[in-house]
């Protein structure tokens, strides 16, 4: 995120604009995003939409940082018969082999219907059929749809998404003149690549609809703000979308989900999680939580992403710490009955993580 920013001293980045570059969600790069700013790494400049930009220390952050993202441009197009990422056949074991992502982590595909959920996204897309993913954050939902699809223009959605965000929108060019530039639904239709729209129900209905007519028989929109032009999709042109049902201000609307003939529940892969070698007890406490979770009486359950952090910091701070820090994650109303599960897993009381007296 730093290096980004720092690459550009001055210039205003909006979190699509980020999120597209560096090939993660709009939520993970908005929280990023305000964490520089809590450190003074980087400065909010706006909030409709949110824009960030560089601070004298954001230069510095950047080679504490990890590798630069990928140039500006994103992933050159893929051409939508080619799925280089996607194994040939099946192997001698008959499990799909995992599928490296554009950030590096690999992706083990499951089951959908009767194929691995991979190819069958691939599939659906050939026929022109429209998929929402929804289910909790964490579950793996946008590393399923980068993994099936290598070309991928991911739009971040929030409650500040505009049209401009989705269409283009007038910029200011160095001479100090101003230039039409294209948003990431424009270029997916004229390159013919695939568009996840993140959290999507987090965008306004206004604003999907100019989605709409892209969507359906008629593959275009016509470009307003630009000389009333029409944008016509070009062949592999195709929209998927996440929805996180507990999130707040996440509404699907019968327009959206009209528009999504295909919709999928996504769970956290729980025998995923045991055989990445996370802490046993860890898993089983999250599949307690989750049956729980489902039966209505907790709102919470650590998610895939939860477990994996949950072993990174039990590889460095030890388990202890990694389960008080499980305890903590818990939203407060769900605290009580976390803190009762994990004391019982592990035969001992557990707090949150917090600080101790001085050393």
């Amino acid at each position: 995120m730093a290096h980004v920013l720092a690459a550009s001293p001055g210039r205003v980045f909006t979190v699509t604009e980020l999120a597209r570059r560096l090939g993660h969600s709009g939520g993970a790069v908005g929280n990023a995003c305000e964490t520089l700013v809590c450190r003074g790494e980087a400065e909010r400049s706006g909030s409709k939409p949110r824009t960030y930009r560089s601070t004298s220390a954001t230069a510095n952050a950047a080679q504490h940082a990890a590798p630069s993202p990928p140039a500006p441009g994103g992933t050159p197009p893929v051409p939508r018969q080619a799925s280089p990422q996607a194994p040939a056949a099946p192997p001698p074991n008959g499990r799909p082999e995992p599928i490296t992502r554009p950030n590096g982590q690999r992706y083990h595909p499951r089951a959908l219907a009767t194929l691995p959920d991979v190819e069958a996204l691939q599939r659906l897309r050939e026929a022109q059929v429209a998929v929402l993913l929804y289910g909790p954050p964490g579950t793996g939902k946008t590393s399923l749809i980068e993994a099936a699809f290598p070309d991928l223009i991911t739009v971040a959605g929030d409650g500040d998404t505009t049209v401009g965000d989705l269409i283009g929108e007038y910029t200011q060019d160095a001479n100090g003149g101003y230039e039409f530039v294209y948003g990431p639904l424009v270029t997916a239709m004229q390159e013919g690549r695939a568009l996840l729209l993140d959290d999507a129900t987090l965008i306004s209905p206004k604003v999907l609809a100019a989605l709409y007519p892209a969507m359906d028989g008629r593959r275009q929109i016509q470009v307003k703000a630009h000389k009333g032009e029409t944008i016509t999709a070009a062949d592999g042109f195709y929209v998927i979308a996440g929805h996180n049902p507990g999130v707040h201000g996440a509404v699907l609307t019968e327009a959206l989900a009209s528009r999504f003939s295909v919709q999928i529940q996504v769970g956290s892969d729980y025998d995923l999680a045991a055989a990445l070698k996370i802490n046993r007890t860890a898993v089983r406490i999250a599949r307690h939580l989750a049956a729980s979770q489902q039966a209505g009486d907790v709102g919470w359950a650590p998610q895939l992403r939860e477990l994996i952090a949950f072993q990174k910091i039990a590889d460095v701070l030890g388990t202890e710490a990694a389960f008080a820090n499980l305890v903590g994650i818990a939203p407060l109303e769900d605290r009580d009955t976390v803190t009762e599960i994990v004391t019982k897993a592990i035969g001992r009381p557990v707090t949150a993580l917090a600080l101790g007296r001085q050393l």
